[in-house]
């Protein structure tokens, strides 16, 4: 006769948590994904849902973004030194993202995949973004008080950008316009990558506040641009 041990199935590793994982760039495989891999873990062991792990991201998601905002201010002040508010933007956004990372892998492994969950996720992401777009947008301004309205605007349009196209590109008719995986072609792709730019945001906070308008330039730039190159491939491929 078995014995329980002989029959019960081999619990997962973190290795096949992360072997489910759903990519996100070179950062965020080489970091979040396993990051998140050990989270899924953890929530197993202590049999968790996923949507769990989905509101947890979205709580410290937002209690990150909502403490640097109420904090811009005062930082610009010199009344709160920016290191501590960049570091708790560092960790908090990159904790919160691992947690989303964990969500999808945790679903995977265990079978608890369902399009209800899948949608919970999707807009917990959505929440999440518009908060760290907005504590971005408040640094800028409470550092230069004349940034312009209408860039603080394209901004925050444009950092969407990456969470549609990432959504489109999960299902059957995903397309990629770069499809090489070669390493320079993935460093080139880190200003895309959600956790490279978070990581590079909360360094910004924490040792060059100032900078946090140039760095909504450059992402103004960087997703408009990959918008309007996206939108001339499909219409392109639509037409052939």
């Amino acid at each position: 006769m078995q014995s329980a041990t002989t029959l019960a199935e081999p619990r997962p590793t973190v290795a096949d948590f992360h072997r489910v994982n759903r990519g996100g760039g070179l950062f965020s495989e080489s970091i979040s994904q396993w990051l998140g891999a050990v989270f899924a873990l953890v929530a197993q062991r202590l049999g968790l849902r996923p949507t769990a792990l989905t509101i947890a991201n979205l709580v410290l998601g937002l209690a990150t973004s909502v403490t640097v905002v109420a904090l811009a201010g005062r930082v610009a002040a010199g009344d709160v030194p920016a290191w501590a508010v960049g570091l708790l933007a560092l960790v908090g956004w990159q904790v919160a993202y691992c947690l989303d990372c964990a969500d999808g892998q945790l679903a995977r492994v265990t079978g608890q995949g369902s399009a209800a969950g899948a949608r919970v996720d999707v807009l917990c992401d959505v929440a999440a973004q518009i908060a760290l777009v907005a504590a971005l947008a408040a640094t800028a301004v409470a550092q230069e008080p004349s940034t312009p309205s209408w860039l603080v605007a394209i901004f925050a349009g444009t950092w969407m950008v990456n969470l549609v196209t990432s959504v489109m590109q999960a299902g059957p008719n995903a397309a990629s316009m770069v499809t090489s995986t070669s390493l320079p072609v993935r460093l080139v792709k880190l200003v895309r990558d959600y956790g490279a730019v978070i990581f590079a945001a909360g360094l910004v906070l924490a040792f060059a506040p100032g900078l946090v308008l140039w760095v909504m330039v450059a992402f103004t730039i960087v997703n408009g641009g990959f918008l309007l190159a996206s939108i001339a491939f499909s219409a392109r491929a639509s037409l052939r």
